[in-house]
């Protein structure tokens, strides 16, 4: 083993991103993003990036969970072989990652960043290099009818064709049915997919599905309605609505992800690396394949670091039929050059030539100059 594949030292920092307004969902809004920047250096003196974004409904993490687990694995990674990157991964988890699926992201995009960086090689194509290109949609938040209505002409307006909105939580199902209504009345050809954070009830559930038919409204998609338990649930959505059904919620591992198939509670997968991490995101990945279920490709908060690498991960795996890779247009600033063209709805990453391509900008916090 060279010994420039050899770890020199990780370094890990705060990395709280403000959005344009807060990011309202089921279960309430975010006005900041709250995640951690990973720094990881080959021997070299290659850099990878990495980005933890946790999201505690998943599984608890917060962001000074991601940071503990992180700056254990300072201790007993340098001098350690990156050669077999999954080994390297399954101890992360083995020592404390296995709560905290962003920091095993974090460290694992941090670490494939370095070495395919210091390969030349792009991350899209370490991944497989089936395409280069993904489809977005682009979100509308909770609030009024009057602001989703106002969020789909602006979504419409930077040319994106598919919309997600973000439904459930205490205004019922007849306040997302006028939300929805004027959504499709601005953009009555956009795709719709209705993202409930597993914040639904079954009874509203139901009250959702008869309103939209009643309306004539058939979305493309609905992601994670009930909650992540309720899998006979999900199956029966599925089966009295006529459309398909995501999990998102329900799957953060490939344990999960059988679980999903053997209930038959979804025909769509969220794959989200921020979840567990990229080697399970590719077990889970494999678990959907294999049973004929369609994929998405997702993230929590994040900036154009993490979303790039979920766009190099989807492109690079092919197969995806959704994405959703929007959340760096609603950060205040980015604190980063380089990551994914965006025309229109249109990602590319064909333009990467090493890694995912994002480095910090000089002076934010943990870059090294």
């Amino acid at each position: 083993m060279p010994a420039a594949l050899r770890i020199r030292s990780l370094d890990i920092s705060v990395l709280d991103l403000p959005l344009h307004e807060p990011f309202g969902i089921s279960g309430g809004a975010q006005a900041v993003a709250n995640n951690v920047l990973v720094a990881l250096e080959l021997a070299d003196g290659t850099r990878g990036y990495g980005e933890a974004a946790p999201l505690p409904p998943y599984n608890g993490e917060t962001q000074a969970d991601a940071l503990a687990t992180l700056r254990t694995a300072r201790e007993w990674l340098p001098g350690r072989e990156t050669g077999d990157w999954r080994t390297l991964a399954a101890e992360f988890r083995g020592r404390g990652g296995a709560a905290c699926g962003s920091a095993q992201c974090a460290f694992e995009v941090a670490l494939l960043d370095a070495v395919t960086r210091s390969e030349r090689q792009p991350l899209w194509k370490f991944f497989g290099g089936a395409g280069t290109e993904l489809e977005t949609d682009m979100t509308v938040t909770t609030g009024s009818a009057a602001q989703a209505a106002a969020g789909a002409r602006a979504i419409r307006a930077r040319g994106i064709r598919m919309i997600k909105v973000k439904v459930g939580g205490k205004d019922g199902p007849a306040h997302d049915l006028a939300r929805i209504a004027a959504i499709h009345e601005v953009a009555p050809d956009s795709p719709l997919i209705l993202d409930g954070n597993a914040g639904v009830s079954p009874a509203a559930a139901r009250e959702l599905v008869r309103g939209l038919k009643a309306r004539g409204i058939a979305p493309a998609l609905l992601e994670q309605w009930l909650g992540k338990d309720d899998l006979t649930g999900a199956r029966a959505l599925a089966a009295e609505s006529g459309w398909l059904v995501a999990a998102d919620e329900s799957v953060t591992s490939a344990a999960d992800a059988r679980r999903v198939v053997a209930e038959r509670a979804a025909q769509v997968i969220n794959i989200k690396l921020m979840k567990a991490g990229v080697a399970e995101a590719l077990e889970i990945a494999a678990v959907a394949r294999a049973a004929g279920l369609a994929l998405m490709i997702g993230g929590n908060i994040e900036s154009m670091l993490a979303m790039t690498a979920s766009a190099c991960f989807a492109a690079g795996q092919g197969g995806f039929t959704f994405a959703d890779l929007d959340t760096p247009l609603f950060l205040a600033s980015n604190p980063f050059d380089g990551g994914y063209a965006l025309d229109g709805g249109r990602i590319s990453v064909a333009h990467l030539t090493a890694g995912h391509g994002v480095t910090p900008l000089p002076g934010l916090p943990g870059h090294v100059m």
